[in-house]
C-alpha cells in the first residue's frame, strides 16, 4: 500500500513537471518580446557607472530583480485568484509608469544639453559621496523598472497557465522568473564587460596566427563597444515607450482596435506591405507611449508646483 502511494505521488510530481516544463516554453516563447526590452532597458540602466563599478551594480540589480520576483509571484497567484479583474488596471499603471521614465528622461536629457549650451561652463568632477548616490539611483532606477517589466512577463505566463493546477501555475511562474533574471543579468554582464575583454585580447603578445587573431577580435570589441552602448541607450528608452505605450494601447480596447486597423491597412499595400505591417503596431504603440508620458509629467510638474 505504501508503496503503491509513493508510485502515484512520483507519478504525480512527474506530471506537473512535465506541464511545468511545457508551460514554461511556450511562457518563454510569448515573452520572448518583453525579454529583449528588458535587456535594453536594463543594460541602458547600469552605464555611465566607473568600470571597477559595473559588475557589482549588475550583481545588486539583478538582487533587486529577484526580489520583486519574490513579490510578484505570490501577488499574481493571490490577485488571480481573488481579484482577477485587477491585473488589467495594475498592469496599465505599470505602463504609464514606464511611458512617464520614458519622457522623462528624454525631457532631462533635452533640459541638460539646453543648460550646457547657454552656460558654457565647466562640470564640477563630483566627490566620492556623489558617486555614490549617483550609483544607488541608477540601481534604483533599474529595479524599478524591472518591477514593471517583470510584471508584464509574470502577466503573460500567468494567462497563459491560468488554466492549470495550482501548482503547475506557481512552479510555471518561479522557473520563467529564474530563467529570465539569470539570462537578462547575465548577458547585461556580459555587454558591460565588453571593453574589458576587447582590451585584454588586445594586448595578447606572440606572433602566432591564434593570436594575431585574438587582437583583432579584441580590437573589434573595442571599437563595438561604445557603439553597442550608444544603441542600447537609444534602444532602452524606445523601448519604455513601445512596452509602456503596448500595454496602455492594450487596455484600451477602441485604440487597441483602430492600431489593428492600421496594421491591416498597411499590410495590404505591395511587395512592402507586410514588412511595414509588422513594424506599424510597435511605432504606433511608442507614439501612443510618447503623448501618455508627456502627459504624464506635465500632471507630475503642475502637482510638484501646486505643492510647493
Amino acid at each position: 500500500m505504501a508503496g503503491a502511494s509513493l508510485l502515484t505521488l512520483l507519478d504525480d510530481i512527474a506530471s506537473i513537471l512535465d506541464d511545468v516544463a511545457l508551460m514554461s516554453k511556450v511562457a518563454a516563447k510569448k515573452t520572448a518580446g518583453v525579454l529583449g526590452d528588458d535587456l535594453a532597458l536594463n543594460a541602458q540602466q547600469v552605464t555611465g557607472v566607473s568600470a571597477d563599478r559595473e559588475l557589482p551594480v549588475v550583481w545588486a540589480v539583478a538582487l533587486g530583480s529577484f526580489r520583486n520576483k519574490l513579490i510578484l509571484v505570490p501577488a499574481a497567484m493571490l490577485i488571480s485568484a481573488f481579484i482577477p479583474w485587477a491585473v488589467t488596471p495594475l498592469l496599465m499603471f505599470g505602463g504609464l509608469f514606464l511611458c512617464f521614465e520614458g519622457f522623462e528622461k528624454l525631457h532631462h536629457s533635452y533640459s541638460h544639453r539646453k543648460d550646457k549650451h547657454s552656460e558654457q561652463a565647466e562640470p564640477d568632477v563630483a566627490d566620492i559621496s556623489d558617486l555614490a548616490a549617483y550609483e544607488k539611483e541608477k540601481v534604483q532606477g533599474a529595479i524599478r523598472t524591472d518591477f514593471v517589466l517583470s510584471a508584464e512577463i509574470i502577466a503573460i505566463t500567468l494567462g497563459i497557465v491560468a488554466d492549470k493546477s495550482l501548482s503547475t501555475q506557481f512552479f510555471t511562474l518561479a522557473v520563467i522568473g529564474i530563467v529570465m533574471t539569470v539570462g537578462v543579468y547575465g548577458l547585461v554582464a556580459a555587454i558591460v564587460k565588453m571593453d574589458d575583454a576587447g582590451l585584454y585580447l588586445s594586448q595578447r603578445q606572440g606572433e602566432s596566427s591564434f593570436t594575431r587573431f585574438n587582437r583583432k577580435v579584441g580590437f573589434g570589441l573595442l571599437s563595438a563597444a561604445p557603439l553597442l552602448m550608444k544603441s542600447l541607450t537609444i534602444i532602452g528608452t524606445a523601448a519604455m515607450f513601445m512596452v509602456g505605450g503596448g500595454i496602455l494601447t492594450h487596455g484600451l480596447h477602441w485604440v487597441s482596435e483602430q492600431i489593428h486597423h492600421a496594421e491591416q491597412w498597411v499590410s495590404a499595400i505591395a511587395v512592402v506591405g507586410p514588412v511595414l505591417g509588422l513594424l506599424t503596431p510597435s511605432v504606433l504603440n511608442a507614439f501612443f507611449g510618447i503623448a501618455a508620458g508627456a502627459v504624464a509629467v506635465l500632471l507630475m510638474t503642475g502637482i510638484q508646483k501646486l505643492r510647493s
